[in-house]
């Protein structure tokens, strides 16, 4: 049996459409892990002492581990899975820093679309929204990736 994806076609996806997710709270060792995973020892992130006399007075979480976390919350949705093909860029702005204890949620939005039948479907660029506990954004980025065009139904 040929494998149905389970993500949304090209010609599925709605210009405005508004997708939200669930959240999640940042741990100390959230921002352990992603410091050991990527080699990103910055004391703002690592160093709790001399992250007080910082310009946030504590550590936050690196500015990728946020986008990264977007990504992960969005993804379980569904609606790219199996029809992405590829990610094509990200145009990212970092708005207020993530701290632990913050509990952070995702909003993505049908921002732009384009047919590329040549490329087998289409540029989708996302717009993405981070929030803390507060509602505020604490991320926002473009995120532009290929979708697949839904398959010709040859009964049709």
């Amino acid at each position: 049996m040929p494998y149905t994806p389970r993500g949304k076609y090209f010609e599925e996806l709605e210009l405005g459409q508004e997708i939200f997710t669930a959240s999640r709270t940042i741990t100390e060792s959230d921002l352990v892990q992603f410091a050991n995973l990527t080699g990103d020892t910055n004391p703002m992130h690592t160093d709790a002492e001399s992250s007080k006399s910082g310009m946030f007075g504590e550590r936050i979480a690196h500015g990728l581990l946020g986008l990264s976390y977007t990504m992960g919350l969005l993804w379980p949705l569904g609606f790219m899975e199996g029809t992405v093909m590829a990610f094509m860029g990200l145009e990212a702005k970092f708005k207020a820093p993530i701290k632990i204890g913050d509990t952070i949620h995702a909003m993505a939005k049908i921002k732009q679309k384009k047919e590329m039948k040549a490329m087998g479907g289409g540029i989708v660029v996302l717009e993405s929204r981070l929030y803390n506990q507060r509602q505020e954004v604490t991320q926002q980025a473009d995120m532009t990736v290929l979708i697949k065009s839904k398959p010709h139904d040859p009964t049709v």
